[in-house]
């Protein structure tokens, strides 16, 4: 396959144009992915509004993939041919500032991100840094893993963020959130779910995944917080989720983007 079909984003605010192009050959480092399936995520629409400054135009979005090694770029050895693999939002990094000597690649001073600097899985196939591919099982279903390459890994990393609490409170029941509130039931903990007030729908499937209580982001939970976890991309739930946490408690901000606080 010398060409492959890609969704591109060519002017901010616009739709997504279905365009012939090469297929990428992959770089030193890189593995050329043949992508299977790719997710939708909440931050593919803040590209497309141009609510994250990096965005490079014109861009193929999606960070959220699933697909299979078909070719490797010079020293890429981690992957073998036909072996699947998962892509993420964070695509590469220097491996040179402090952030990264520190095993905090997610903070590095010169980063690439799939989708947004770099093109991501709405085509046939693509390109990627082995360091930041993920071994996937053979055996999985691609459309359904897919968003545990961002929904997933973003809500596992602010659970952890969040410390040893037991009583946790979610603002913004979605994707992630949904991800979330069952990993942490399985640990144990007690889930409280914050919603748009009148949201009955996101309240009724918080209650699905069994959360002990949810209501409005406005409201008070029943009892005081250990911490709380901001997926919603709104900065006015930063003094609600403060307020509803005790002192010494940890509210973290689990999105890429937010509004203003």
């Amino acid at each position: 396959m010398s060409t492959m079909r890609a969704m591109v984003l060519e002017e901010f605010g616009g739709p997504l144009v279905e365009r012939q192009r090469a297929v990428p050959t992959p770089g030193e480092g890189q593995v050329l992915i043949r992508v299977e399936a790719c997710g939708v995520c909440r931050t593919d629409l803040h590209v497309v509004d141009n609510e994250l400054p990096e965005t490079r135009l014109p861009i193929v979005p999606g960070h959220e993939i699933v697909g299979t090694v078909a070719g490797l770029g010079p020293e890429a050895h981690r992957f073998s041919i036909g072996q699947r693999v998962g892509i993420g939002w964070l695509g590469h990094a220097c491996g040179q500032c402090p952030y990264c000597r520190k095993q905090q690649e997610n903070l590095c001073d010169w980063p690439g991100f799939t989708g947004c600097t770099i093109d991501g899985g709405y085509a046939e196939a693509t390109v990627a840094d082995e360091d930041f591919c993920f071994p996937i099982a053979s055996e999985v279903i691609p459309a359904a893993t897919a968003p545990l390459l961002c929904a997933g890994l973003i809500g596992y990393r602010s659970l952890v963020m969040a410390g040893p609490a037991r009583r946790l409170g979610i603002y913004g029941f979605g994707a992630a959130a949904h991800i979330v509130a069952q990993v942490a039931r399985h640990q144990g903990r007690s889930v409280y779910a914050f919603t748009r007030p009148g949201d009955a729908a996101a309240q009724d499937f918080a209650r699905q995944m069994g959360v002990t209580w949810t209501g409005s982001s406005g409201a008070a939970p029943p009892e005081e917080l250990d911490a709380a976890i901001i997926f919603a991309p709104a900065g006015e739930l930063v003094p609600e989720a403060l307020r509803v946490v005790h002192k010494g408690g940890v509210v973290v901000c689990g999105g890429i983007h937010m509004s203003p606080i």
